[in-house]
């Protein structure tokens, strides 16, 4: 029987202009709309609404658009990806609801309880110390305000890895294939987010497969 796969770590940050370039470019559509769509199915009316790794922007534009009342601070922090993310903020028109922040998803220094709603899509992966970087949500979020957090789950095997890049990623190119395949090798086990969950004093249960690659956290405060 093999033995399950262990966390590979990838790169903390893509700050190349070509790098950020690059991830733009790939569809990540309908994954954001299923994101912004589901946490407004929980929170309707999300408030003041802190993202952390929002990459080049693109889930604050498409809660925006779908939900007129919110407005975002998205951080991140690769400069590069903060540049395109501002272009595209520009482009639709977002710029009075959206404002960008380099930040360190780690340590943010942004204020403590100053959020109603705290997302984060795909950027778990990234971080080596992932627990750090979910505590600094939970502090950044007030009391009854709602964490949503979505990221890959890693795989149990090499042979499940080849499977879903197979199945999406099939007409991605070499480079954006394999940049998909060591995202999921470095993605947390839903039993990892657990135990950091429970550590945070979130319940564990709020953890939850919510596709065939991803998990989801969804939590309120107390």
């Amino acid at each position: 029987m093999p033995s399950p796969l262990s966390r590979v770590l990838e790169p903390e940050l893509m700050d190349t202009a070509e790098e950020a370039e690059a991830y733009d470019a790939m569809d990540h559509g309908s994954v954001n709309r299923r994101f912004a769509e589901d946490l407004l199915a929980l929170s309707p009316r999300p408030g003041r609404v802190l993202d952390v790794g929002t990459g080049t922007a693109r889930i604050p534009i498409q809660l925006c658009a779908l939900e007129p009342t919110c407005t975002v601070l998205a951080t991140d922090l690769a400069a590069h990806m903060l540049a395109v993310a501002r272009a595209n903020v520009a482009r639709a028109g977002s710029e009075d609801r959206i404002t960008l922040e380099l930040a360190d998803a780690k340590e943010s220094r942004l204020p403590a309880a100053g959020f109603d709603t705290v997302i984060s899509n795909s950027i778990v992966h990234h971080i080596p110390e992932p627990a750090r970087a979910l505590a600094d949500m939970v502090r950044c979020l007030r009391p009854g305000g709602l964490l949503f957090i979505r990221d890959l789950e890693r795989p149990v095997d090499e042979e499940a890895v080849a499977s879903l890049s197979a199945l999406h990623a099939a007409n991605d190119t070499p480079t954006q294939r394999a940049l998909f395949e060591a995202s999921l090798r470095a993605a947390l086990t839903l039993d990892e987010v657990r135990a950091i969950a429970r550590d945070l004093r979130l319940d564990p249960a709020s953890v939850t497969r919510t596709s065939d690659r991803h998990w989801t956290l969804a939590a309120r405060l107390p």
